[in-house]
């Protein structure tokens, strides 16, 4: 279910890093004046060994990296891909494909050739594309463990943002486990929640969507696929502002392998709304004893949650719209918990349809371990 959260102000808004091939006017940049007397700034200059090792990975990696154009329009969707394996799977966002079925696939050799569109998962906004390409345009691009990750790591991201193929940028990763809404709407208006996605600061750019993120050793960690921003070209464009936002590989190993094979993937089902990140004030109206994990507002009639006797909140609180009596919930199969998000990616990475969960949750001055028979998302 879509996780509710409480905001006291709408800072940014999350845009899907797609683009029209169409590009946009570029605005010729100011140029700064120094005064002659400033201070001036040390000079950091990469080591030879530390340019080297990213001329060598590009030119490794970059063969394994598509562009991917819609088919039909003049100005079509225009986004980015990886080659997964030797039997021509292409990788890339669901977005970046909505609404075709065939696509142009654009290898760096200048080969093109139409791919037919496979598989489809709007939770993690994956899709695999088919080609029939010779064997020397295949050049498949290992996943990496996403779970050995770490902040403060480097991260490189090749694609092809406004149409500029085969762009390489460079940063770190700004944090792990993060959650958006999935394209994957709910029965009740909502949507459901994609969960373990990696924030970087690495420049995302429309046509960025659907291309792999590295680590060092050349390994795709992450597929790109949003940015945040409050920028935008002229065009009405979404910029880099130095959040952007990719699907964890471990997802893609777990989700690519069902799309080939069924087209399509189920995810574990809780059915619970859940409210994280909670502040002092809601802590103290709900009367919580930990400042500290998954607070549920919501229970879906019928779901796993509800049969194995999970509570939401039903008592009113000082905070208007704001029910006490909920379960907390602060650990997963013996696993501590600080927020819905590490629940979810625990939930993501670890669990199937069918399998069950221990949840450790807080009931006023009791503390359960209740066991839940997970079962597949609707849809």
């Amino acid at each position: 279910m879509k996780r509710i959260s409480i905001a006291l102000s709408i800072l940014v808004l999350a845009t899907l890093a797609c683009s029209l091939a169409a590009l946009p006017t570029v605005a010729t940049p100011e140029v700064s004046v120094v005064e002659p007397n400033a201070p001036s700034l040390p000079v950091v200059k990469d080591s030879p060994q530390d340019q080297g090792l990213l001329v060598a990975l590009f030119q490794r990696v970059n063969p394994g990296v598509v562009a991917i154009k819609t088919v039909g329009a003049q100005a079509g969707s225009l986004g980015s891909g990886f080659v997964y394996d030797a039997q021509g799977h292409i990788i890339t966002n669901y977005h970046v494909v909505e609404g075709s079925k065939q696509v142009e696939v654009d290898f760096t050799s200048g080969f093109k050739t139409y791919g037919t569109v496979i598989g489809t998962d709007l939770d993690s906004d994956l899709a695999i594309i088919k080609v029939d390409a010779p064997a020397e345009e295949l050049h498949p691009l290992p996943l990496g463990d996403s779970d050995a990750l770490q902040v403060g790591q480097t991260v490189i991201a090749i694609g092809n943002p406004f149409g500029l193929d085969s762009t390489m940028t460079v940063g770190i990763i700004s944090a792990l486990g993060r959650t958006l809404d999935s394209m994957h709407s709910t029965s009740g208006g909502g949507t459901f929640t994609a969960g373990d996605i990696i924030q970087t600061d690495a420049a995302i750019n429309p046509g960025n969507s659907g291309g792999p993120l590295f680590n060092l050793n050349g390994e795709v960690i992450g597929v790109n696929r949003a940015i945040r921003t409050v920028n935008s070209t002229d065009t009405g464009e979404p910029l880099n502002s130095g959040i952007g936002f990719a699907v964890s590989s471990n997802i893609v190993k777990r989700v690519a392998p069902s799309l080939i094979k069924d087209g399509r993937y189920d995810y574990p089902f809780l059915g619970i709304s859940s409210m994280d990140n909670l502040s002092l004030p809601v802590i103290e109206a709900l009367g919580l004893k930990s400042q500290v994990g998954a607070y549920v507002t919501g229970i879906v009639a019928g779901g796993p949650a509800d049969k194995a006797g999970i509570r939401a909140g039903d008592q009113p609180t000082s905070i208007q719209g704001l029910l006490a009596g909920g379960d907390l919930i602060i650990a997963i199969d013996g696993k501590t918990i600080q927020t819905f998000d590490d629940l979810l990616r625990y939930l993501i990475n670890n669990k199937a349809p069918g399998e069950t969960v221990t949840l450790t949750v807080l009931r006023g001055e009791e503390k359960l371990d209740i066991v839940v028979t997970l079962a597949k998302r609707p849809r």
